[in-house]
């Protein structure tokens, strides 16, 4: 079965670091697991669908409303970020970032300005950010930017295209922006963070609902033992990650209320 952990892999540091924390659970759990990138431009969705899925860090908004023709992925453990801003929760949040140089100070100032993407089934790369700017958008007649840059995939692709001036804004990760900052501070330093859209739940550790339930369980079992498990000090350290908890899968649903409210006054899409 494999294991993946591209959403929060942000480099070669971070993705090693991950790649410990799979083999640890594998033995720990008695599972076999292969991690694999899964790069871009590979689809997170298609990787989701598998029915080899042991072990993946999962979106929220595509769990939350999941139509595909194979069976949902099964929900095994949610991260805590060790970062003082997520108060020791399962909780995120897009940090909406522009040029560290820029003239932009607040969200209202993005009024006219080009907002970039990663993929329209990202909580945190699309969705969030179309909820929060729902209410400006329809102030404004239903439109609010420019233009709109995307889908860019990745949060990277979005640092870059704002660093590059090809984009003037665009969402990230909290998670995501907290790693860049530990582990890249030179490139994080180049953006700033003019909003922050309210916070929702953590992305998912899944596995293939095919996975029997002994194997789920010892899975379970190993990513719960990760928070006092000496030998992962460091790994918790380079991933800033403190635990992880059992999922409350009920709170998911507010992923999709979110997304109800913006179609409600007509924000369908980021515009």
């Amino acid at each position: 079965m494999i294991a993946n952990a591209r959403m929060y892999a942000i480099n070669d540091v971070v993705a090693e670091a991950w790649r410990r924390l799979f083999e640890w659970i594998a033995r720990e759990a008695d599972v076999p697991l292969d991690v694999i990138a899964h790069a871009p431009p590979l689809s997170l969705s298609d990787l989701w669908r598998r029915d080899d899925l042991g072990c993946a860090l999962m979106c929220g908004f595509p769990w939350a409303t999941w139509s595909a023709p194979t069976e949902r992925p099964i929900a095994l453990a949610v991260p805590v970020p060790s970062s003082p801003a997520f108060q020791g929760r399962p909780i995120y949040w897009s940090d909406i970032v522009v040029r560290a140089d820029g003239r932009f100070t607040t969200a209202d100032d993005l009024s006219g300005a080009r907002f970039a993407f990663t993929v329209e089934d990202s909580q945190s790369g699309y969705q969030a950010p179309r909820r929060f700017f729902a209410e400006r958008a329809h102030a404004r007649g239903g439109a609010l930017f420019a233009a709109v840059v995307g889908p860019l995939v990745t949060p990277r692709r979005i640092v870059e295209a704002i660093v590059a001036n090809e984009a003037d804004a665009g969402p990230l990760d909290a998670w995501w922006h907290a790693l860049l900052r530990r582990h890249e501070p030179a490139l994080a330093a180049q953006v700033r963070t003019v909003a922050t859209t309210p916070p929702t739940p953590m992305p998912l550790i899944v596995c293939a609902a095919a996975i029997d339930t002994a194997m789920r369980q010892r899975l379970c079992g190993a990513l719960e033992r990760i928070a006092t498990e000496a030998d992962l000090a460091s790994v918790r350290d380079t991933l800033l990650l403190s635990r992880f908890v059992a999922p409350e899968t009920n709170d998911y649903r507010s992923l999709v209320e979110n997304a109800h409210a913006a179609d409600r006054v007509g924000y369908h899409r980021l515009q």
